[in-house]
């Protein structure tokens, strides 16, 4: 039985290290202010990428929002309208808006995107690691930052 309970800690140990890992691969940034100045990837994102990013069911932008898409039916409308969202948000604030949108409100029910420690009701897939890479990050902060009323 000691055995057991020891073998079970060390198996648990063991994975918060892997969990750890995973979330110190994330690309560094800093927070200035209400946003993140530079680039996850050093790079602009694209666009076209972002725009496909955000009607994809997988990421589930449009669960929650709505915005300036015809082509697709049953949009959300518990979130803000993302149409205009260049408008309203510098790519810098979008970036953080992405990255870790409980920042703004602890309340939010979008998810940080971009983050790996500290979240609660994580689905297994994705414990110990963000749901979206840095590049995805970045081509969706492009396209929204295209959208302008």
């Amino acid at each position: 039985m000691a055995r057991s309970i020891v073998h079970t800690a060390a198996l648990i140990a063991s994975l918060a290290f892997v969990a750890n890992a995973r979330a110190e691969g994330l690309a560094p940034y800093e927070i200035i202010g209400d946003g993140i100045a530079e680039s996850l990837t050093g790079a602009p994102g694209d666009a076209a990428r972002g725009r496909a990013l955000v009607l994809a069911r997988t990421t589930t932008c449009i669960l929650c929002h709505s915005g300036p898409f015809p082509e697709t039916r049953f949009q959300g409308d518990l979130a803000p309208d993302l149409t205009g969202a260049g408008n309203r948000w510098t790519v810098s604030q979008l970036r953080l808006r992405m990255v870790d949108a409980a920042r703004f409100n602890p309340d939010t029910i979008m998810p940080s995107y971009y983050r790996a420690d500290g979240l609660v009701r994580v689905g297994r897939n994705f414990a110990g690691k963000p749901i979206l890479s840095a590049a995805e990050i970045e081509d969706i902060v492009a396209y929204l930052a295209t959208l302008r009323d």
